[in-house]
């Protein structure tokens, strides 16, 4: 079993919210790109919401999620997983992302996102739970967990998945919090 380690956040200095996968997939770290899998929804909800569509260039997609003040990244830095799937993430081997100097580098970051259950409950157990986060911090952030975008979660319809993901726009167009 090898370990693998993820991506650098993709995140502006506006940054208004944070959405985060729990480790990149086979696919997307053979293309060095998030949600690189040709089956993951990830990009299509991303196009219906603010314009980051999968036909596009990555690093367009990149460019329309800053430009809509979403920062993208992982909860984990580092694991060892034999394949893609989240359930063969080996516990005792994940590394976290450096959250604190991140958020403390992007002050306006004001909601999180999880896509799907493994980033909430890693971000719980390797972040909330070891106090790596100031209290402050802490405290302007509000936390979603959305249905996951991976096509191992087939059994949530896409357009279930699409509106809860809709909420994202509640967020960064300002008309409310979602619950």
């Amino acid at each position: 079993m090898a370990s693998i380690e993820g991506f650098p956040a993709v995140a502006h200095a506006d940054a208004r919210v944070l959405i985060l996968g729990s480790m990149p997939g086979i696919a997307s770290l053979t293309q060095h790109q998030y949600y690189g899998h040709p089956h993951n929804l990830f990009w299509p909800i991303m196009g219906e919401l603010v314009g980051a569509h999968a036909h596009l260039p990555y690093l367009e997609r990149l460019a329309q999620l800053t430009r809509h003040q979403i920062a993208l990244w992982d909860v984990m830095h580092q694991c060892f997983r034999p394949g893609s799937l989240d359930s063969a993430i080996e516990e005792g081997s994940i590394i976290a992302n450096d959250f604190a100097n991140f958020f403390a580098m992007h002050t306006q970051i004001n909601h999180v996102f999880f896509n799907g259950q493994k980033a909430a409950q890693a971000f719980q157990r390797h972040v909330i739970k070891p106090a790596k986060l100031k209290q402050e911090t802490l405290a302007r952030l509000t936390f979603t967990t959305l249905p996951s975008t991976s096509p191992a979660n087939a059994s949530i319809p896409r357009e279930t998945k699409l509106q809860q993901w809709r909420s994202i726009l509640l967020v960064i167009e300002g008309t409310a919090s979602p619950p």
